[in-house]
């Protein structure tokens, strides 16, 4: 089987992650490297054995052997450097969220769909094996209909004006970096809500670093999803259904340990590892689509990461947050 061809965007910590699991792949091989420096994607090249550095992205994207491209830059940059890719005719995992807004990820989809290409955002979560057992619990019916999911993303995370979670001109604060799974979470077993109620607390950099929201259904079930950047607590969820509960422990995107308690029945804990670390399934998912010719993935369809990106920013509207980028 001939090997897909990857480049990497950007050389952060996440960009590491998916370069250890693409390594790790049969039919992958990390091709290339584009950072905003020689020094950089040099550096970045050595560590995972990729052999073509690029100090630009332009360049990057303009490699003809370069079949996909990851995208690892921070969510303010994905817009762009989306654009660029797919423009240069490569398929793009990005990672999460995918845009800042609705819109940029609605010009984004229309754009791969307009040049034939696959596109995906990188929400690792919905192919770990632990919340594959929550929806399969689910759907067995062993808690009966959802009432309830709870979520929590929660860290401390230093206070730093100048640090990427605390600047609004790169789309800082909680909600886009950690309420992304609380909201894919709800929505992944519950749906579009039909009414959202939300606030925030604003920083003195202009970013929330704390937000709460409500989202309430048709049928009376609801949603209570937190994330914060200022507060340590368990960053785990419940998902209580009318005859029980399940608990996806800490941390509940990747965790490995899964409690369902049915009423009038014992808690049953059981691990559920997941593979190396936890991000090859979805270069895998990758591979397939695009050897299959398809142009998204069902595991996270664009519809959903469309629909989710409204409902963050939904909640940004409620709390009057808007990004430098979007005035």
């Amino acid at each position: 089987m001939e090997k897909i061809r990857w480049g990497i965007l950007a050389t952060g910590w996440i960009a590491g992650q998916l370069a250890e699991a693409i390594g790790q792949q049969r039919d992958a091989v990390c091709l290339a490297v584009g950072s905003r420096s020689q020094a950089s994607a040099d550096k970045f090249g050595d560590e995972w054995g990729i052999p073509r550095r690029y100090a630009t992205y332009e360049a990057l994207a303009a490699d003809p052997d370069v079949d996909v491209i990851y995208i690892a830059t921070p969510h303010n940059l994905h817009y762009e450097n989306m654009k660029l890719c797919l423009n240069a005719g490569k398929h793009v995992l990005c990672e999460k969220p995918l845009t800042v807004n609705a819109a940029e990820a609605r010009e984004c989809m229309a754009l791969a769909q307009e040049k034939g290409l696959f596109l995906m955002e990188a929400m690792w979560m919905k192919f770990m094996p632990s919340i594959n057992q929550v929806q399969k619990w689910v759907e067995d019916g062993r808690i009966g209909p959802i009432r309830l999911v709870q979520a929590n993303f929660a860290f401390n995370i230093p206070f730093d004006p100048q640090g990427r979670l605390y600047d609004p001109a790169l789309a800082g604060g909680a909600l886009l970096d950690m309420g992304i799974y609380p909201a894919t979470l709800a929505h992944l077993l519950l749906g579009k809500p039909s009414r959202i109620l939300s606030a925030a607390h604003i920083g003195e950099t202009g970013v929330d670093e704390l937000n709460t929201a409500i989202w309430q259904y048709a049928d009376g079930a609801q949603a209570v999803l937190t994330s914060t950047q200022r507060l340590e607590r368990p960053c785990d969820a419940f998902i209580t259904g009318s005859q029980g509960y399940i608990k996806l422990h800490a941390n509940f995107w990747h965790s490995q340990t899964v409690t369902i308690q049915q009423h009038g029945g014992e808690p049953e804990t059981v691990q559920i590892p997941y593979e190396g670390n936890g991000y090859g399934y979805q270069v895998r998912e990758v591979h397939d689509c695009v050897r299959a010719g398809k142009l998204e993935t069902a595991v996270v369809p664009q519809a959903d990461t469309l629909e989710i990106m409204t409902l963050l920013d939904e909640m940004r509207a409620q709390w009057g947050l808007v990004y430098p980028q979007e005035a």
